[in-house]
Formats: structure tokens, C-alpha cells, sequence
């Protein structure tokens, strides 16, 4: 008997410098859930965890060269889209996209940075609706959908299961809704997929340090499709998996956050809440400090 195949999911998204969020926590999303990644880049940023200094975009030609020739020699499984900055850039993705139909989408609607930077350029929202169609499932937190639908963020928070229907009605075949932003002592997310309504439920955990938290979950999910699971399977494993990067993130950060040599444990402190630290991809196969916290 042969052995299993690799499968192979490709990440379309910006570069984050730090590489906590973007292509970088795509691809050690991928890696760490047994998936072979491979990647476009739409922009590169620079980039920490307090700030998103710059963006030089990709021109979108050589955005749509990346893709037909990944697409032309992989046996892509999956797909995930995160940030794609401008509507040229959307549209080239949407075109090539079109020829595919067969590979499942991952679209997560990226706008907004951690610390609040705007990542996407003026005339990408009204493109944005234009490629939702293609969506196997459409990864929205709050403050996106809200932009999404063109209401505040408060009718979103009141009403999510309508404004779940309403993401649908854009064209997407499923809607995943963060609840990440809603606060309160749970972190939970609705996906809907026309016909069946399914909450995934999470402790809300006392840490700053969830810088790519929604690139990794939608780069998790892409993976248990390209896995082969049925959407609200692959939703349940991605909900587990950033849950316990979450949980691991403040070790993980004590270890990388820059300070002086011969620092205190005050100095470790400071430097700890400098920014908004990386979640920790690699939880379960570092060994690691932060192993302990997992449940």
C-alpha cells in the first residue's frame, strides 16, 4: 500500500516582518497541521508587534504570474486568502481563482492590523464583495463584517446569526464569524453554512499576545480542508489549534521580545507587554515553558 500524499495548500496574503501574522503565520500554520505550503505574496510590510510601519504592495500582474505558476504545478488542495490590500490585486485574484472553481476558498477579508494600521487600500472593500462569491467560507471578525455590510459594528455584535445570512446573501457558501472582538469571559464564533448553525466555544484567555490570531485560523481551517475534512470538521480542529496557540503565546513571547542583556524579571515584564506578541504555532512540537500551560 502507498503511502498517503502530502496535501498541499497555498496561502495568498501579505508578508508581516515579524512573522507573527501574514504568509509566515500561513505557512507555520500549514506546516505545524501536517500540510506542505506554498505561497503568493500580495505585499510586504514592515512591521512588529507595536506597529506596521510601511507597505509596498505587489503589482498585481506579478501577483497573478505567482499564482499561474503555482497553480499550473501543485497539486493545490486548498486555498487561503488573507490580505490583498487593493482592488487591482483582488481582481487578479479573482480571475485566476475563476479557473479553479473545483479548489475550496478560505477568504479571509483582512483589513486592519493588530495595533489598528490600515491594510487595505481605499478601493478594496467594494472589490472585496466582488471575489466573496468564490468563498467556500468567508472568515469575518466583527469589525470586518460590519464593513462588509455597510452597518456598525454594534448590529453585528446584537444580531449574529443574521448578520451571518446576510454575509451569505454576498455570495460566499459559508460564513465563519470571529466573535474574538465581542469580549466577555468566552470567545466564540458562529459558522453558518445555509443549513446548519454551529457555535464554536472557547475560554477567552488574559493575554495581549494574539498578533495573527485570524490568519492562523483561517490558515487552519484551510488545512483540515486540504486534509479532506467537511467544513464544519475542519472548523472545530481550527478552533482547537489556535485556542492552544493562544494559550501558549505569553511564554513564547518572553522568549522573543527584545531587552538588554542582563534584564530583570521587571525588564521581562515590560518587554512582554510592548506589543501584541506572536500566538505560538509550534505548541505542540517546541519543546517549551509554554507546554505547561496547555490544557
Amino acid at each position: 500500500m502507498s503511502a498517503p500524499r502530502i496535501p498541499v495548500a497555498l496561502t495568498i496574503a501579505g508578508s508581516d516582518s515579524s512573522g507573527g501574522a501574514g504568509v509566515q503565520a500561513d505557512l507555520k500554520t500549514f506546516s505545524a497541521l501536517g500540510v506542505y505550503g506554498a505561497s503568493v505574496l500580495t505585499a510586504l510590510t514592515a512591521q512588529n508587534t507595536r506597529t506596521v510601519a510601511a507597505i509596498l504592495p505587489v503589482p498585481a500582474d506579478f501577483v497573478q504570474a505567482q499564482l499561474d505558476a503555482v497553480l499550473a504545478d501543485l497539486a493545490v488542495a486548498a486555498i487561503k486568502v488573507g490580505m490583498l490590500h487593493s482592488a487591482a490585486i483582488i481582481d487578479a485574484v479573482a480571475a485566476v481563482l475563476a479557473r479553479y472553481p473545483h479548489i475550496p476558498v478560505v477568504l479571509d477579508p483582512v483589513m486592519v492590523a493588530k495595533g489598528g494600521a490600515p491594510l487595505l487600500a481605499a478601493d478594496g472593500a467594494a472589490a472585496l464583495r466582488r471575489l466573496l462569491p468564490r468563498a467556500t467560507v468567508l472568515t469575518p471578525n466583527l469589525p470586518e463584517a460590519a464593513v462588509l455590510l455597510g452597518c456598525d459594528e454594534a448590529a453585528v455584535l446584537a444580531e449574529p446569526r443574521r448578520a451571518c445570512a446576510r454575509l451569505r446573501a454576498l455570495g460566499p457558501a459559508a460564513v465563519l464569524l470571529k466573535g474574538g472582538h465581542a469580549g466577555g469571559a468566552g470567545s466564540d464564533d458562529l459558522l453558518d453554512t445555509g443549513g446548519e448553525l454551529l457555535t464554536l466555544s472557547a475560554p477567552r484567555l488574559p493575554t495581549r499576545h494574539t498578533h495573527g490570531t485570524g490568519c492562523t485560523f483561517a490558515a487552519a481551517l484551510a488545512a483540515g480542508l486540504a486534509h479532506g475534512l467537511e467544513l464544519a470538521a475542519a472548523a472545530r480542529s481550527a478552533k482547537r489549534y489556535v485556542s492552544a496557540a493562544i494559550a501558549a503565546a505569553d511564554s513564547l513571547w518572553l522568549e522573543l521580545a527584545a531587552r538588554p542583556p542582563g534584564a530583570s524579571a521587571e525588564d521581562d515584564a515590560s518587554a512582554a507587554a510592548a506589543g501584541h506578541g506572536p500566538v505560538h504555532h509550534f505548541h505542540a512540537l517546541w519543546p517549551s515553558p509554554a507546554r505547561a500551560l496547555l490544557p
